[in-house]
């Protein structure tokens, strides 16, 4: 399974969202009102899952911000880092 489906599958079942994977875009932010509304406890939640799912782990809370920005900044992390195919 490509990482990017992978990655708004485990979103929705992990953080419990009430979307369907299509309804997330590769680029929608997941945080804020104009994405898919994701909070600072959502953030929390989604490092752990990284970490459990992909082994990835972020070195500080900058790097968060910019990885978590949306499916795509964190496939690109992932996929980096794991050296698996997009």
């Amino acid at each position: 399974m490509p990482t990017r489906q992978r990655l708004k599958e485990l979103l929705i079942a992990e953080l419990m969202l009430d979307l369907q994977a299509s309804e997330i875009g590769d680029e929608t932010p997941l945080f804020g009102p104009s994405g898919v509304g994701l909070d600072s406890v959502d953030a929390l939640q989604l490092v752990v899952m990284l970490e459990k799912h992909f082994g990835f782990k972020m070195a500080d809370q900058e790097q968060a911000k910019k990885i978590l920005h949306s499916v795509e900044s964190i496939a690109q992390a992932v996929d980096g880092t794991a050296g698996a195919p997009a």
